[in-house]
């Protein structure tokens, strides 16, 4: 079953988007990565979310710059957490996405995370977090990646003592 779906407004966001596919990987959470416009193809965008919640999916993770309104869009066609990636896709340096992604109407929220490459990695782990209430053994994958974390943070510290 198809856990998380992940959606991009273009092909030219993948290498922004794709560390989301690799920590879902990572942690061994099902999940299908595609491409669809909430301008371009907003039909083929309203059908994914039906054809995803009828597969199961329990968390979308939509990332686009600009206008990126795909987040909003998926949000008006589904009660399943949406969570946002805002891409740096204009001479605005991703204001117009961050903006565009946070700021929905009361009743439809996206989950807004940073910018490209970092909140693809966040959206990806807040996606994980969330499906861990349910779940005790991908909330021990979380925990045990965090304490890798934790213990590259201090190796990093010690080899810089030398």
């Amino acid at each position: 079953m198809t856990k998380v779906a992940i959606f991009m407004g273009s092909k030219s966001d993948l290498d922004l988007v794709r560390p989301c596919a690799e920590v879902l990987k990572s942690l061994e959470i099902e999940h299908l990565m595609t491409i669809t416009s909430a301008h371009r193809t907003p039909l083929r965008t309203k059908e994914l979310v039906r054809d995803m919640e009828a597969k199961g999916c329990r968390i979308f993770i939509c990332a686009a710059g600009m206008a990126a309104h795909l987040a909003g869009a998926v949000a008006a066609q589904t009660i399943k957490p949406v969570i946002g990636i805002p891409l740096a896709a204009s001479s605005l340096n991703g204001w117009d996405a961050l903006l565009a992604t946070v700021q929905m109407p009361p009743g439809f929220p996206v989950g807004t995370v940073a910018l490209d490459k970092a909140g693809a990695r966040n959206a990806a782990w807040m996606a994980a977090q969330i499906l861990a209430l349910e779940d005790e053994a991908l909330a021990a994958k979380i925990i045990k990646a965090r304490e890798k974390m934790a213990k590259d943070v201090e190796r990093a510290a010690q080899e810089l003592k030398g």
